[in-house]
């Protein structure tokens, strides 16, 4: 079993920055794949950004150029910096494992709201 704790949401505004922490725990080493992500509301939940283990990251169009997500992987902690934050990005931030053998594995999320 892996476990995952989000942390770093908040209220911000419109051009602000956040930083999203996710730390995870248990079975690290079966981790393959990590990502971040979202569910604003009445929405699915859509994928924002996929890290693999040895640092290839993929972004969805919406968020390239504006948010990086990294990893480090000698205190098994994903983070997600998002700059240019704007209201559309408003949503509950959950991180995501995948194991090598594609076991998922979910946090509990971390709501970040955006103001106009």
């Amino acid at each position: 079993q892996v476990q995952l704790v989000e942390s770093g949401g908040g209220l911000v505004q419109a051009g602000d920055s956040l930083r999203l922490t996710c730390a995870a725990s248990g079975r690290t080493a079966s981790v393959h794949i990590m990502a971040w992500y979202r569910q604003a509301p009445g929405k699915q939940r859509e994928l924002v950004a996929t890290i693999t283990w040895v640092g290839l990251t993929d972004y969805t169009d919406s968020v390239k150029g504006r948010f990086t997500i990294s990893r480090d992987n000698a205190k098994n902690t994903v983070y997600l910096q998002m700059n240019s934050l704007k209201p559309e990005d408003t949503a509950v931030y959950y991180c995501h494992a995948r194991s090598y053998t594609s076991r998922n594995y979910w946090g509990q999320g971390t709501q970040v709201a955006v103001s106009a």
